[in-house]
């Protein structure tokens, strides 16, 4: 009789603590940011179901996926963490990365709290772990769980991914599209022409039929009567894809829409009244946290995010809450090095490498026909000045007012009048890339074979030598004159990454830089760092001091590993495709064979564009 009596107590007391608790659910679109729906933008796409989310839910203004493309962005969303400084930064992670000492991705805290985890099905992190779904596949799904069991559960929808545009020009003639090409409101930095609005208007269709898509869900939790326990999630998973968004840092990357929904008899968990727009500046470090705490789980120190709803958040808080931090770097084969800071309606961008142009060649991205056409136009000189930026060097540092400037194509860091606001974002761009001690000023191959056991740790351990390399690239935001002495000491450390970010320096003042002329010959010639010889080569040819293709050869050849091959051959495409341009003849012969072995590998990308 104890027994059965201890039983039924123990049932009624799981019982208790799931009615304390919330279902959570995430209904994830992929690669489309705001500025594509009509809940946010006039013109956008119609999602009636998302809508009618948002008529009763929260909609955040300000919603950031950190990083503009998939694998980033959601290593950012799993861990709470930035990425750089956790090693998972790259698109196509050449390695996995593990998880930081002692923290876990969040839904393993959830789970060991009782609550049923779910996902269905896209992960693709950056990173290890294990033990946080109770069921992570194609066929996931809360109705699996012990009945009252609280659940978190990940519902992912694909429709809207950029793959979805990679059609040929026989498809575009023969399937018209719902929405009206004609209708379509193209940005100013793209041509407006039929390739451009055919994609515009199948990527409308494209929102229209992952709705209908969400709508069937949403409808599955009614019936399933779990829909007035439950907070709903919708958000996208990092910008959209039509050229210039997924990929790069730019608002179109990056600001993601969000709606969540809480019903009734949870809305006190929720610091606003529902039917509000919030513009809190939120980003993916928050969203694991946030749902930690919705659910009454402590919430780990470790964390880079913290909560936006849930107990002891109150709408003051909310109101501070005015930064986010962004990054991008490698998307596939193709390199860049960019970070942003957003404070209220001002955003600072930093261009690392500013002569990697946007536009760069990148295999996957160019399957889409409106990034074939428009290099095309840029090439016959076709295109207005803001729609030639994208083939085009960038400013070192960037400065744009998203109120009056929404697609980022004015920048006002030369502007007198921000110089007080430009050198403040500046600021806490650098005190920021510092603080996370961010892995990406070293070199990513480095950091594979250094660095990558326990990234976190290699930060902190070379947290000084990582602001020396920060300082370094932040020479070229100098005038030239008083850059000059820093980059002579850098060109002649004895530190490889001090010569290496030197020469970087150097490449991004172009022919300011003469007079270094003779050192970088020297560096290119006989350095015994194979990656300080690539960037000396790439230097002396941007301004045509030097045929570096002997050079390049030699260093291909004498590459560590396929990443290091891969970081070479940037400069190679860079160097062909970008002023003064040279002809390269890159073979396989260049390279191991295990490199060539898997299709979509880097090396192997590259040596299909040299085909």
């Amino acid at each position: 009789m104890r027994s059965l009596l201890a039983t039924i107590s123990l049932l009624l007391s799981l019982v208790a603590q799931a009615a304390d608790r919330p279902n959570i659910v995430w209904i994830v679109s992929e690669d489309n940011s705001k500025h594509w729906l009509r809940l946010y933008q006039e013109d956008g796409a119609a999602m009636p179901n998302i809508e009618r989310l948002a008529a009763k839910g929260l909609v955040f203004q300000n919603a950031f996926s950190n990083a503009p493309v998939c694998s980033v962005a959601r290593s950012t969303l799993i861990t709470g963490s930035y990425a750089p400084r956790i090693g998972a930064q790259y698109h196509r992670r050449a390695a996995m990365a593990p998880m930081p000492d002692g923290l876990r991705m969040f839904p393993y805290y959830l789970r060991q709290a009782g609550y049923y985890t779910t996902n269905n099905s896209k992960t693709d992190y950056n990173l290890s772990d294990k033990e946080m779904w109770d069921e992570s596949s194609s066929q996931a799904t809360y109705r699996k769980r012990k009945s009252g069991q609280p659940f978190f559960h990940v519902q992912n929808f694909g429709r809207t991914h950029e793959g979805q545009l990679h059609f040929t020009k026989e498809f575009m003639a023969n399937n018209p599209t719902n929405a009206n090409p004609d209708e379509m409101n193209v940005f100013p930095y793209h041509p407006n022409t039929p390739t451009f609005r055919y994609t515009y208007a199948k990527y409308h269709d494209h929102h229209a039929e992952v709705d209908a898509q969400m709508g069937e869900f949403l409808d599955g939790l009614r019936k399933d009567g779990v829909a007035e326990d439950t907070i709903v999630f919708y958000y996208g998973d990092h910008g959209g894809v039509l050229p210039r968004g997924k990929g790069y840092a730019y608002e179109s990357g990056l600001n993601i829409p969000l709606v969540v929904y809480v019903p009734e008899k949870w809305k006190h968990l929720s610091p606003v009244k529902a039917g509000s727009e919030v513009e809190a500046f939120v980003s993916f470090i928050d969203f694991g946290p946030t749902v930690m705490n919705l659910a009454g789980v402590k919430v780990p120190d470790t964390l880079d995010g913290t909560p936006f709803l849930g107990k002891g958040v109150r709408a003051r808080d909310l109101d501070r809450r005015d930064e986010v931090f962004g990054y991008a770097d490698r998307f596939d084969e193709k390199y860049d090095l960019v970070r942003t800071f957003r404070k209220g309606k001002f955003k600072y961008m930093r261009n690392y490498q500013p002569f990697n142009f946007d536009g760069l060649h990148n295999e996957y991205r160019y399957r889409m026909l409106a990034y074939q056409e428009w290099l095309a136009k840029y090439k016959t000189e076709e295109l207005s000045g803001i729609q030639n930026q994208f083939f085009e060097p960038r400013a070192p540092e960037a400065l744009y007012d998203i109120e009056a400037d929404p697609h980022e194509v004015n920048n006002l860091a030369g502007d007198p009048e921000y110089a007080d606001v430009l050198k403040d974002l500046r600021q806490r761009l650098t005190r920021h890339v510092k603080r996370i001690s961010d892995l990406s000023f070293i070199p990513e191959s480095v950091m594979v074979n250094d660095a990558l056991a326990n990234p976190v740790q290699y930060g902190q351990d070379n947290k000084r030598r990582i602001a020396t390399l920060v300082d370094t690239a932040n020479l070229n935001l100098l005038p030239f004159p008083d850059a000059e002495k820093g980059i002579a000491r850098a060109l002649a450390s004895n530190d490889p990454l001090v010569r290496y970010w030197g020469a970087i320096v150097c490449s991004s003042f172009g022919k300011e830089a003469s007079q270094f002329v003779d050192t970088a010959k020297a560096l290119a010639n006989g350095d015994s760092y194979n990656l300080v010889r690539a960037r000396a080569a790439e230097f002396l040819a941007l301004i045509g001091a030097a045929d570096p293709r002997e050079t390049l050869y030699d260093t291909l050849r004498n590459a560590k590993d396929e990443v290091e091959a891969n970081l070479i051959l940037n400069t190679v495409t860079l160097l062909h495709e970008g002023k003064p341009g040279y002809e390269f003849e890159i073979g396989p012969e260049l390279f191991p064979e295990s490199w060539r072995e898997d299709d979509r590998g880097n090396v192997s990308r590259r040596l299909r564009y040299y085909e």
